[in-house]
Order: C-alpha cells, then sequence, then structure tokens
C-alpha cells in the first residue's frame, strides 16, 4: 500500500520532464531534456502531412479541406499549386452563417457538395452530423434535412438523390424535385433493429460505417437490416468527469446501454431489402445466408441488375460473393472463397468493382496476392504471384489495362509502389528504400506518395505514373533535425528462438550509448493478429519516429519492439499459426525476446520490462504469468483479459467459439494470475465500449485472490483510446515513473 501511494504522490506532485530526479541509474545526464512528456503528447513531434486528398474526375486535380475548415481547395496533381477554391464559408450564401465545415462530399459530377457540419462521433467509424447541399455553380446551401441530424449519408450515381440514415432509418432526398424527403424504412429502433448502419460488432470488425448502397443506374436502393434484439445488452456506468464534464451526471451516474455480443452468443440477425425509388416498393432480398452468418459488404457494380453481395458463415472461413438483382431478389453465386482457418478481412475489404470486372486480393497462394476476375466470377488474370505479400490494391486504370499496388516484394519491413498489367509484367514506381504510401489521381497518370523511413519523417510528394518526381509538397525537414537533436539512434536486429523462429526486431538507444555499460529495457509490442510493428517506416514507435521511446532514453533506457509469430507480412503461415490459441505462441515470442537481450552484453537482464495497448495488453499479461521470471514489471493498457469477454466478430475469427474450443481457459491470463511474476500495472478507461472495463476489474479480482500485488489506473469516461483533456499526458506520465520505481 505505501509503495503504491508513493507512486501516486509522485504522479500528483511530481513533473512531467523526461529528464526528472527520478531518472533510473545510467540515464543521460544532460541540464535539459530533449523532449519532454507533454511534447509527446501534444504533437509537438508529429509530421506534416497533406490530410483530405480527393482525386477529381478531372484525373489533373485534387481537392482538401483547409486546416481552418473554411475553403475546399482545388490543386494540380501535376504542380500541388492551387488551382481554384469550391467552397469559400465566407463567400457561401444560406439561412445560416458557416463559419466552417468538418468535412465534405462530392457528389459524382462533383456539382454538389455535401457539407458536414456539428460532426458528433458514435462510435470507432460511425457519427451524426448537420449536413448542407452545396451548388458549387451559384454558391449556396440549404440542408439536407430538417429532421434531426444524419449519418453516412450518399450521392446516386447521377447525383440527384442523397439517402442517409437516421434515428436507425433510412431516408432519401430527391434533390430535383425540391428536396423532397421519403423515409424508406420505420421500423427502426435503438437496440433492436438498425436500417443501413452497422450494428456495433460489424461496424468495429468489418471496418465499415453504412450498409446500403444505390445501384448503379440509381433507381433501387439497397441496404443491410440488423435485427439485435435477441443480443444481450452490456451497460458502461457513466461519470460526471471533466473534459468533458457531463453534467447529467453531477448527482448521480448514468449508463449507456448498447448491444454487444460476446464470444459465442448471439448476433444480430442480418438481411437484405431493396426500395424502387420510383414505386416505393421494398422487398427483402433472399440471398443464400447461415442463420448466424454475416453480410459484411454490399456494392454495386457496373451493371444496375447486379448488387454485389459478400456473405461470410459465422466461422469466417468462407466467404461467398452473389450477384444479386435488386428488382427480382435472384442471387447468383460468383465466387466462393474458402480457407482452412480464417479469411482476412482483406478478402472482401479490398474489392473493387469495374467495366464488368472485379478485382480482389487473396492469400489462397500462401501469400496475399491480386487476382482480376468478371463479374461472373471467372479468373482472368493472377496479377501478382510469388513469396511475398501484396498489401493494398490502389485500382485499375482500364485505358492502360495496369492495376496498382502496394507490395512487401524486397522485405516484410519495406513497402513500395507498383503497377502490373494483366500478364504480371510488374514495374516498381517508388524506388527509395522504406514504406510508400500513395493516392492516385483517377486517371492514373499521377499519384501523391508519402514516404518515410527509420527515423526519417514522412516526405510527401507529386509523382507522374512512372514514379517521377514532380514536385515536393512536405518535406517535414524541421522535424528531422528536431529528431536529429534527440541523438538517439534506431536500428533493425534479427534473432531466432528456440523454437527455430527467425523474428524481426527493432531497438533504440539513448544518445551517448556505451556499449560497456549495461542498460535497462523497455519492450512495446502489439502482437495482433496481422499487425505490424517493425517496419522500415517513421510511425515505428508507440507515437512514431520513435519520439516516446527517445523519451524513455532520457532515463537510460533501451527501447525494443519485436514482431513475433501471428504478426503481419510474412504470409499465412506465419500469420495463422496461431489460430485457436490466440495469445500463447505470441506471449512465448516475447519471452524469449527477453531471454535473447539478457544475453547482450549492454543489456542488464535483471531489468527487462514489457507493455502495450489492447492486444499488445493482453500480450503483456500473458507473457508475465508465462511462468518464466524474465520481466521485472510490465504494464498492461486497455487489455482484453479473457477472450470470452471479446465480441463474437473477431474472437471468433482466429478462436471459435468457447462451446468449441477449450483452449479460451488456456489463453486465459485470469486463469494464470497466481502465476504472475513482476510487478504490474493496470490502464483501463471506465467507458471503453471495445474492451469494457470489466476486463480490468476481473484481472484485478483474480490478481486479489492470487495474493499479488499490483499497481491500477483509471480513467474516468475515457474510450480505448484514453484521451482527452490532460488525459494522454497524465498516462505517459504514470508509465514513465512506473518504470522508473520498479526499474530502479
Amino acid at each position: 500500500m505505501n509503495r503504491i501511494l508513493s507512486i501516486a504522490l509522485s504522479l500528483l506532485f511530481g513533473h512531467a520532464l523526461c529528464g526528472t530526479p527520478q531518472a533510473v541509474a545510467q540515464a543521460d545526464q544532460t541540464s535539459d531534456p530533449a523532449i519532454t512528456i507533454k511534447e509527446v503528447t501534444n504533437g509537438s513531434f508529429f509530421p506534416r502531412y497533406l490530410h483530405g486528398v480527393r482525386p477529381m474526375n478531372d484525373g489533373e486535380s485534387y481537392t482538401r479541406l483547409s486546416s481552418d475548415g473554411k475553403r475546399i481547395v482545388r490543386s494540380s496533381f501535376k504542380t500541388g499549386k492551387e488551382t481554384g477554391v469550391l467552397f469559400d464559408a465566407d463567400k457561401a450564401r444560406g439561412n445560416v452563417k458557416l463559419n466552417s465545415i468538418d468535412g465534405y462530399i462530392m457528389s459524382p459530377d462533383e456539382k454538389k457538395i455535401l457539407l458536414r457540419t456539428q460532426t458528433r462521433p458514435v462510435y470507432r467509424r460511425t457519427s451524426t452530423a448537420i449536413y448542407y447541399i452545396y451548388d458549387t455553380r451559384n454558391a449556396t446551401f440549404s440542408p439536407l434535412s430538417e429532421g434531426g441530424a444524419q449519418m453516412s449519408p450518399l450521392f446516386s450515381p447521377d447525383g440527384n438523390v442523397v439517402a442517409f440514415a437516421r434515428d436507425n432509418n433510412l431516408f432519401v432526398v430527391k434533390l430535383l424535385y425540391n428536396n423532397a424527403e421519403t423515409q424508406v424504412t420505420k421500423d427502426g429502433k435503438r437496440n433492436a433493429v438498425i436500417n443501413g448502419i452497422p450494428d456495433w460488432v460489424n461496424e468495429e470488425e468489418f471496418s465499415t460505417d453504412r450498409s446500403f448502397e444505390f445501384s448503379a443506374d440509381g433507381e433501387m436502393l439497397c441496404w443491410i437490416r440488423y435485427d439485435e434484439t435477441q443480443v444481450p445488452v452490456y451497460r458502461m456506468q457513466m461519470f460526471k468527469g471533466l473534459s468533458p464534464e457531463r453534467q447529467t451526471h453531477a448527482q448521480y451516474p448514468g449508463t449507456y446501454d448498447y448491444k454487444y455480443p460476446i464470444a459465442g452468443q448471439t448476433n444480430s440477425t442480418v438481411t437484405l431489402h431493396s426500395y424502387d425509388l420510383k414505386s416505393r416498393a421494398t422487398r427483402r432480398l433472399n440471398v443464400p445466408l447461415d442463420a448466424d452468418g454475416y453480410i459484411p459488404r454490399i456494392a454495386a457494380t457496373s451493371d444496375p441488375a447486379r448488387l454485389a453481395v459478400v456473405t461470410l458463415n459465422r466461422h469466417q472461413n468462407r466467404m461467398d460473393l452473389y450477384m444479386v438483382n435488386p428488382r427480382s431478389g435472384v442471387a447468383k453465386l460468383a465466387l466462393r472463397e474458402t480457407n482452412e482457418k480464417y479469411l482476412r478481412e482483406t478478402a472482401y475489404t479490398s474489392l473493387r468493382f469495374y467495366d464488368g470486372h472485379f478485382a480482389m486480393l487473396s492469400e489462397r497462394s500462401g501469400f496475399q496476392h491480386l487476382y482480376w476476375y468478371t463479374l461472373n466470377g471467372n479468373l482472368e488474370a493472377t496479377v501478382t504471384k510469388g513469396n511475398h505479400e501484396v498489401s493494398h490494391f490502389h485500382g485499375y486504370d482500364a485505358q492502360s489495362g495496369r492495376f496498382f499496388f502496394s507490395a512487401h516484394r524486397d522485405s516484410p519491413l519495406q513497402t513500395a509502389v507498383y503497377s502490373a498489367d494483366k500478364h504480371g509484367n510488374i514495374r516498381r514506381l517508388t524506388p527509395e528504400k522504406g514504406t510508400h504510401t500513395p493516392t492516385f489521381s483517377k486517371n492514373y497518370r499521377y499519384f501523391i506518395n508519402v514516404h518515410s523511413a527509420l527515423a526519417s519523417p514522412p516526405a510527401t510528394t507529386l509523382r507522374n505514373a512512372d514514379g517521377k518526381k514532380l514536385a515536393t509538397l512536405i518535406d517535414n525537414a524541421e522535424l528531422k533535425q528536431k529528431v536529429e537533436r534527440l541523438g538517439t539512434r534506431q536500428e533493425f536486429f534479427q534473432f531466432t528462438t528456440t523454437d527455430g523462429i527467425t523474428l524481426n526486431g527493432w531497438m533504440l538507444k539513448p544518445r551517448h550509448f556505451d556499449p560497456s555499460r549495461r542498460y535497462p529495457v523497455v519492450m512495446y509490442q502489439y502482437s495482433g493478429p496481422g499487425s505490424q510493428e517493425v517496419k522500415d517506416a517513421w510511425d515505428t514507435g508507440f507515437f512514431g519516429g520513435g519520439v516516446w521511446e527517445s523519451c524513455l532514453a532520457e532515463q537510460g533506457y533501451i527501447s525494443v519492439i519485436v514482431d513475433g509469430r501471428g504478426t503481419g507480412a510474412r504470409g499465412a503461415d506465419f500469420e495463422k499459426c496461431t489460430y485457436l490459441r490466440l495469445g500463447d505462441l505470441e506471449s512465448k515470442d516475447q519471452v524469449e525476446t527477453a531471454l535473447h537481450l539478457a544475453t547482450l552484453p549492454y543489456v542488464d537482464a535483471s531489468r527487462i520490462a514489457l507493455w502495450g495497448w489492447s492486444f499488445g495488453g493482453f500480450n503483456t499479461l500473458m507473457a508475465m504469468t508465462d511462468g518464466r521470471p524474465v520481466f521485472r514489471c510490465g504494464v498492461a493498457v486497455a487489455a482484453p483479459s479473457n477472450w470470452k469477454y471479446y465480441d463474437t466478430v473477431y474472437t471468433e475469427r482466429y478462436m471459435k467459439t468457447p462451446q468449441e474450443n477449450a483452449n479460451y481457459d488456456l489463453v486465459n491470463p485470469i486463469a494464470r494470475a497466481s502465476r504472475l511474476h513482476g510487478d504490474l500495472l493496470l490502464v483501463h478507461g471506465t467507458a471503453d465500449d471495445n474492451v469494457h472495463y470489466r476486463n480490468c476489474t476481473e484481472m484485478a479480482e483474480a490478481l486479489v485472490q492470487a495474493e499479488k500485488p499490483f499497481d491500477m489506473q483509471v480513467y474516468t469516461n475515457r474510450n480505448h483510446g484514453i484521451y482527452g483533456g490532460k488525459t494522454r499526458e497524465h498516462l505517459f506520465a504514470h508509465l514513465l515513473r512506473f518504470f522508473n520505481h520498479h526499474m530502479k
């Protein structure tokens, strides 16, 4: 108790500088710290990016919202220079004054723009907002609807109709008929029926914020209906708090209730429906689907009579792609993709539809590659092959017949941009080593490229289709100088575990590193399926650029990250070897990392710490209860503590259901609490809608009953990201002092 109290007092009255009096022995002695916790968390070391780029139809231009939200500007893909203004809040005319906007959606013909204001987040991807329809030809705007806030509006292909969701129902507004509004569905009800917007688990785990789509001719609106009546309710207690302050809970706490299916429990029942905009007739489309199956995607194709509908079985090892007629309801199977374990999410998130064709990523060969099909499901081309992974598909240019994608062809740690034709002739467009992220013009004659490498901040350039640089838009030269002044050194390394597995690692050493000294080490990892933390990119390290780790280096710590088994960019076998025992091999590889580090002459084997967030927090708990006493201390932030508490879609993808898989009890930190070795800090937000606070409380109770001392930090009303007000600064100051206290 006294030890915990001393840490709490130091948090309340101590400084948030990295060079504090509590620094561990061997810390670099400097008069002023090179970087402070405040600078780590407030963005002082964050790179500048060209946010919100939207390619325009002419193939020569792109739009973006100005940093003050007042203007939508048009710029040249060839020069990067501003060529016009599509919207100016000071000049636009309407019934209300718009000082700024939060975002915008262009109509297909670019003559109208939906202006987003008063945005309020719902979950990770969804939000409500007040939208206005802006006419670029006369600079006037009017409300999209006056019936309340809207969600996920969508233009019809001809730009004359806008569909949106509100209060779990769908609406359409016909712009040619004086913005006449029609309510399409009427059965929507909170925590019961949702039309066109995914429920919590479908949004979170299938990465989507909209479940409705127009047919190619714009005459039909199709949507997924989620009946979550039988899904159990999860209740989160909400408090008054500060920043923001909730006065409604000033006297008594309230609750936030929503439907959240945990592993093995009932999901929403999903069905597919269509609405004829002319006749206003609705019908249910009878797509073949297991009673407990999913519909993670629907999409328009080039054919009005074919709506692409993706279905999954509950185990997520079988994906069917149907072409469904939205008028007749007839569904024809175009493609079936299966896997003996599970299908990656990219199997459906990468689907792109073109004139008579579609492209998709598949790992059927053991490595993820690009395939080209007709709408009937006939394979026309295997575009890429080899023992490497294609990470992203960026698009297809019908005029040149070339596909554009990113891949790890040279190394799992590096990502370059390529083009290829249907015969597999590949051309590399970005010769520099490191990581490249492109945004292509609509005619694929240009792309904006963001390139970074280890300790090198992102540089944003304009390039032509051959990869030739045309202009540099952002070089982040000032940030590069700031990082260089930190004096830390980043490097990659590899080692082989006792199981004979070669793992990739990253290390950051303090400035004035002395190989004759022994340093304490702080290990960070995420370790979740398909993730990657060790890469030749700026965003290596928790905040990117090794910024947080440089702060630790001020205290004399070496920082290390190792991607263990189950992580991505190394093929299906490496990623999926953790199937049905999530956390077993991943945690063992972190223990193996600590054992390897202990053999290095400049590492103090008695002072190695481990921490992680979310899955990384879970893996920290698993590694510290492994039974091998290798960690002096560890921190688990927002950590799952029992997969039986987590959602159906994610958990069952990798573990099946608890009723089918006894391993749930084997990869359970709560059940291993008595084996904890090392000092532990649990951190959680009470309003975490993703990994519920119950994970923290149940882990804490297990440790209490196992007579294991531990520390715990709770953040009021904070969600999975644990931010808002001064929360992030407090959290990382807490982590620093915890390490300093326990690594003396």
